[in-house]
């Protein structure tokens, strides 16, 4: 953890220029991306195939209601193509929600807690603009998004400091790979965010020349040659943060093909699956934003306990306590 002499915002601004964050970028990507605000659920039953299975190894927290058996979301990136269809979204329009979901396995530290808060969305799109180029003009806006949401705060706050490169950099996988092939996935998403600040790594899923994949994503939900990450660099604590995980979604072909190359084709039958298989459900683009990530890196936190109220550990509290950080 990054040490600084001393917090750039009071607990107090902090708390409301965390709010100030939400509303404003949320309005900004709603404007450039064609996305209305929907409610969306806590949990949902586990029969239809629903939940993201994340990478797979993911327990979910779960309860039983009138025999059914309800699994707490991990996100909603199948929710929301069935809510597309529901709800009668036209093409080049799309949904964006308030999603909470709890990640009782995930390992905590600076940048996790068992708490996920994000903005999901979901967009329609045609067939012949499932395309990089509409995956790359998509990322573009939601980057514009973040710049213009650094540049409102820090004219509320103008002691912040955070200077965000005007654009994004792409890069696949594959082509990450061949650059720094002697590194890991996480060193090489260091070196290439260090170089650019602002880095977007297409292709996440599916193996590389190496025989691995650059990082696991579930074979039911993104198009594995057409999905990604954006990685941010944050210099106060001297690492990337990854703001938003997005992607085109299957179709039939890409579903059928990534199921197998997983060993997941016990899925098939699930209702959600089968809806993609029979193309009932329109064609997608969607991701998740991280709300704390994106709070943590505008107002130059060194520790997301410090924009999320959630549970932390007596040595977490401790470890901040000796670094001068007061968390939530």
């Amino acid at each position: 953890m990054k040490k600084e002499q001393s917090e750039k915002l009071s607990v107090y601004d902090t708390v409301i220029a965390t709010d100030l964050i939400k509303k404003y970028f949320e309005k900004q990507l709603c404007t450039r991306v064609s996305l209305t605000l929907v409610a969306a659920p806590l949990f949902i039953s586990t029969d239809k195939g629903i939940q993201d299975k994340l990478s797979g190894t993911e327990k979910a927290v779960s309860f039983i209601a009138e025999d059914t058996t309800f699994e707490i979301v991990h996100s909603l990136a199948k929710w929301k193509r069935i809510a597309l269809k529901k709800y009668e979204f036209k093409e080049s329009t799309g949904i964006i929600t308030d999603m909470i979901a709890i990640r009782k396995d995930d390992k905590i530290d600076l940048l996790h807690s068992h708490l996920v808060d994000q903005w999901d969305w979901e967009k329609i799109i045609k067939r012949e603009t499932r395309t990089i180029e509409t995956l790359k003009s998509t990322v573009t806006s939601i980057y514009k998004a973040i710049r213009q949401t650094s540049i409102y705060i820090k004219k509320i706050y103008p002691h912040l400091s955070l200077k965000l490169a005007k654009t994004v950099h792409f890069i696949t996988s594959q082509e990450l790979e061949d650059l720094y092939p002697s590194d890991t996935p996480e060193r090489r998403e260091y070196l290439i965010t260090k170089k650019y600040g602002s880095v977007f790594i297409i292709g996440i899923g599916d193996k590389l020349k190496s025989g691995v994949p650059h990082d696991s994503r579930s074979p039911d939900y993104d198009d594995w040659s057409l999905d990604g990450d954006m990685l941010i660099f944050d210099d106060t604590i001297g690492r990337p943060l990854e703001i938003t995980s997005m992607g085109i979604r299957v179709d039939k072909e890409t579903l059928l093909s990534q199921l197998e190359k997983s060993g997941s084709m016990d899925r098939v039958e699930c209702e959600y699956h089968q809806m993609i298989i029979k193309e009932e459900l329109p064609l997608t683009i969607g991701g998740g934003i991280g709300k704390s990530r994106l709070c943590m890196l505008l107002l130059e936190k060194r520790h997301i306990a410090q924009v999320q109220a959630s549970y932390w550990s007596s040595k977490t509290i401790s470890d901040c306590e000796k670094d001068g950080i007061v968390i939530l």
